[in-house]
């Protein structure tokens, strides 16, 4: 058997154990949550509040937090993360665009409990003492402290769009007399749109799925929030927070609840970049 044969079936072994492992996991989600999900409890589940001594295990709170500081965090972070690409792939000396590419590598590697301790001890006052409202602790704070984190995901791929703009259009551009900035307008920016919507994507997946940040300084409260200055839990808190309730008791099978809406927005989300690469290879971007 030929070397090349050998690495087509291991890569093939290992896509297949990959995908394998991701239906086994979802599988596994949805048996440990059946008791909740067939007892008649799931509209109550996804619409009532959070109430374990009154047998009520509504997530719709959750669902708020999680999806409200999500996407204002992607909200935050997305002209800060265009910017700044525009800087170093298109404007910036070449020396200060790899120093600035380096800085942006290096922030991808701070772990996220990082993030989480400088909120507490210099976001929230800042937050508490300029709103005067509540303890700081808010969906205000975790999307600031969010879109820092999820910043750097989108720079790099945002960064890899704008590079793999093929070359001779842009020297057309300048052969037309046009300066870095038509470049940008005219062609960078529609040729790289597939890679945005990547960068947005993962984004958003990364914000979503994040659970040191929104347990550190949302403030977990399970009410449902009425403005962005107050307190709340998102899906991934509330599991690391009832994670160590009885394993047989009804609280801890609604956690598999939340990990099935957070499975099945990731994979939503993973669809929406495939359909959109599968339509740019399609044109021809």
């Amino acid at each position: 058997m030929t070397r090349a044969r050998l690495i087509e079936r291991a890569l093939l072994l290992a896509a297949t154990v990959s995908g394998l492992s991701t239906v086994s996991i979802f599988v596994f989600m949805v048996i440990l949550g059946l008791p909740i999900l067939t007892a008649g409890h799931f509209s109550e589940l996804l619409t009532g509040p959070w109430s374990p001594d009154h047998g009520v295990y509504g997530i719709r709170s959750m669902i708020v937090g999680s999806l409200t500081i999500s996407f204002l965090s992607l909200l935050f972070a997305f002209p800060l993360s265009l910017g700044t690409s525009v800087l170093i792939a298109v404007l910036a000396p070449r020396g200060v665009a790899l120093a600035m590419k380096r800085l942006v590598r290096f922030m991808t590697a701070i772990p996220t409990v990082v993030y989480g301790f400088v909120g507490i001890f210099l976001l929230v006052p800042i937050i508490r003492e300029l709103f005067v409202h509540g303890s700081g602790m808010s969906i205000l704070t975790a999307a600031l402290l969010l879109a820092i984190l999820i910043s750097p995901t989108m720079i790099l791929i945002f960064v890899d769009s704008f590079e793999r703009v093929p070359r001779s259009y842009l020297t057309a551009v300048a052969a037309l007399g046009g300066s870095r900035i038509d470049k940008l307008i005219h062609v960078i920016l529609p040729c790289s749109w597939p890679g945005i919507v990547t960068g947005l994507v993962l984004a958003l997946g990364r914000a979503m799925g994040d659970t040191m940040i929104s347990l550190m300084v949302a403030g977990n409260s399970v009410g449902l929030p009425q403005s962005i200055l107050d307190s709340s839990r998102t899906l991934t808190g509330h599991i690391g927070l009832i994670i160590s309730a009885d394993f047989d008791s009804l609280e801890f099978k609604a956690l598999f609840a939340c990990g099935l809406l957070l499975y099945l927005m990731t994979s939503i989300m993973v669809v929406i970049i495939r359909s959109l690469h599968f339509r740019a290879g399609v044109r021809g971007w």
